[in-house]
């Protein structure tokens, strides 16, 4: 099979096409042949031989990638001869191996694709939409709410702004540019928008919905300090990442002058009932009956040094797919 390994830590450019030999499943566990595979911030971040959040620098070489999408075509000793030609989707977890024409993973861990779902579509739904669904659920806006949601036209932010218009709140969907802002309007005539890249950006939320009374901050930065600032008295400020390079900066004195709570959802998204995979099959059963949509931007298994310098310049829309 072929697949995309690096064998030294670094640039985009060092993620090559090797061909490796088949994989076999182990008792218990599947083959699945890959027709999409999930690309992630944080392979970006293990790729430059950075230490990011949970997962530790892979031995090399090594093929990245945790979330892959496709048809089971063979089963180990003690799997069900019944999940053979099945349309699967997986999170492999802390295991590496996506970034391949096939890959295998333990039945447990499989969630069956729901028909007229693309396999791209399910990639997004497993991984980043489970996450966007915890945020969610631990920070559910009321129908007052006015939400905030910087860096929408990412993977995450795009479903959090349809997670949000669920509730009848406000919906504030921001980025950068005319192209991420044009796109932001897809999701609905309801949903304002607004560029982040305008120094008074903030300035025209507050004149068209007022303050924003819940952020769901994923960029930092100077984007997520000027969102904080911008909010009314007793806001909720949620972060669950930061895509700016670094978190944004809170200080007792912000919250107590404006009476403001803030915190760093991080592993309490496993304290939501089923836990993380409870989450990623609501996600994928959610996307399934068009619930939610993601947006995701494709590329070619081979191009996947592309994918990964776009994601890190911030030219891709949404998740980030590698197809074959």
């Amino acid at each position: 099979m072929h697949a995309i390994r690096l064998h030294e830590f670094g640039p985009a450019t060092n993620l090559v096409l090797d061909e490796v030999p088949d994989l076999a499943p182990a008792p218990g566990q599947v083959r699945v042949a890959v027709a999409a595979s999930g690309v992630h911030l944080l392979d970006t971040t293990l790729r430059r031989g950075e230490v990011g959040g949970p997962m530790p620098l892979p031995e090399l070489p090594t093929i990245p990638g945790r979330e892959v999408a496709g048809t089971v075509d063979l089963v180990g000793d003690g799997v069900d001869g019944g999940w053979l030609g099945r349309r699967v989707v997986a999170h492999l977890g802390m295991v590496p191996g996506g970034y391949a024409e096939q890959a295998v993973t333990s039945v447990g861990s499989l969630f069956d694709v729901p028909e007229g779902m693309s396999f791209p579509d399910a990639v997004a739904a497993v991984g980043t939409g489970r996450t966007a669904l915890g945020v969610f659920e631990l920070e559910r806006p009321a129908a007052d709410d006015v939400v905030l949601v910087p860096s929408a036209a990412g993977g995450m932010g795009w479903l959090l702004v349809q997670a949000a218009r669920t509730t009848g709140a406000t919906v504030v969907a921001a980025a950068r540019g005319a192209e991420r802002t044009g796109r932001l309007r897809d999701l609905g005539g309801d949903v304002v928008v607004v560029d982040y890249g305008r120094p008074d950006w903030t300035d025209l939320v507050r004149e068209r919905v007022g303050g924003p009374t819940l952020v769901y901050d994923g960029v930092g930065g100077a984007v997520g300090r000027a969102a904080l600032e911008s909010m009314a008295p007793g806001g909720r400020f949620v972060m669950f990442g930061w895509s700016a390079g670094e978190p944004t900066r809170i200080s007792t004195a912000d919250l107590v002058d404006r009476s403001l709570t803030a915190g760093w959802l991080g592993q309490r998204i496993r304290s939501v009932p089923g836990g993380i995979p409870g989450l990623a099959a609501r996600s994928v059963e959610l996307a399934g009956r068009g619930w939610w949509r993601p947006l995701v931007s494709t590329y070619p298994l081979a191009d996947a040094a592309t994918a990964h310098a776009d994601l890190e310049g911030r030219r891709a829309l949404g998740k980030v797919v590698l197809t074959r």
